[in-house]
């Protein structure tokens, strides 16, 4: 069985990588602590779905999650977002977690409605999947690995 290709979201520090999964898509996320690891996740979701440099900052959600396992917390949190790119047609590029852990997740997404002609739907995401889902901390720094059916 040969290893997945993995494409790396450059800049200053690596944020995520594109994980190729057979008929589904993954991304592996980073971050220095837990709050900048859900937001990464956040990030990285949107940047498979559309074009980032073209949504703006135009709206606010506040997003609140009761309390579960981390792995738990991190498929609520992207399938929260999925739910809000459904129903209510938004897209989001900034993310500020304001708490995360044992307790829950309250953070506050950033972003605007979808408009034709501005923005393209680059991967049309069905759900969030546990499939393989980790959240960890490993060598000081946290990393979690969330797989999207599509």
């Amino acid at each position: 069985m040969s290893k997945p290709k993995l494409k790396t979201a450059r800049r200053l520090t690596k944020r995520f990588e594109i994980l190729d999964h057979t008929a589904d898509i993954g991304v592996i996320v980073y971050g220095e602590n837990l709050r900048a690891l859900f937001e990464n996740a956040g990030g990285a979701f949107f940047h498979l779905i559309t074009d980032l440099r073209k949504v703006r900052r135009r709206i606010e959600k506040r997003i609140d999650i009761g309390g579960e396992s981390l792995d738990r917390l991190m498929v609520d949190w992207l399938s929260e977002l999925l739910y809000l790119h459904d129903v209510e047609n938004l897209l989001f590029k900034d993310f500020r977690v304001e708490s995360v852990g044992e307790d829950g997740l309250r953070a506050i997404a950033k972003g605007e409605p979808f408009q034709e002609g501005v923005h393209v739907i680059k991967t049309e995401v069905k759900a969030v999947t546990y499939h393989q889902i980790e959240v960890r901390q490993e060598k000081g720094r946290w990393r979690a690995r969330v797989i999207f059916d599509l």
